[in-house]
């Protein structure tokens, strides 16, 4: 993978990619698991959206590791990274969510298979999504946040 496109770290490029990515496919996760016109409405995409989340998850990681050893030690860029290590496990935790939505939209879609719409299991799922769209939102959030101090610092921007 490039380091730089045009001179620019690729790592700042390819986050904006995921800053986008992951707060939709949670947004569109949630939303399909508590509100059943939105998931007959979006089908399968919340789960192709936090396959998409989650594979751009690696990509983003490994653009800023190149960052980060070009730029040297910093206590600022650690704790950016530790803080993106974080986000892992809730986007596993996102696209489980993802296909238990998409599997409840395909009961739906095709009657004739097992019922889906017993309370417990519709609960179970609507807790799982907006727990995990949640979590990653506030995982971004703060990984965004400390990348945002680790570029600016006390500089102000200037």
């Amino acid at each position: 993978m490039p380091e730089t496109v045009g001179g620019i770290p690729i790592h700042p490029l390819i986050v904006h990619a995921t800053v986008v990515a992951v707060p939709l496919a949670a947004l569109l996760v949630a939303l399909a698991a508590l509100w059943p016109r939105c998931r007959r409405w979006a089908g399968p995409l919340p789960g192709v959206m936090a396959a998409v989340a989650l594979a751009l998850y690696p990509v983003t990681t490994a653009s800023g590791e190149s960052l980060e050893h070009r730029v040297g030690p910093d206590p600022l860029i650690e704790k950016h990274s530790h803080l993106a290590d974080g986000l892992l496990p809730w986007l596993i935790i996102l696209l489980v969510a993802a296909a238990a939505v998409t599997w409840l939209w395909w009961q739906e879609a095709h009657p004739r298979s097992a019922p889906a719409r017993r309370p417990l299991v519709l609960v179970a799922i609507g807790l799982i999504a907006v727990l995990a769209a949640v979590g990653t939102v506030q995982q971004v959030v703060r990984i965004g946040h400390s990348g945002a101090e680790s570029a600016w610092g006390d500089s102000g921007g200037s």
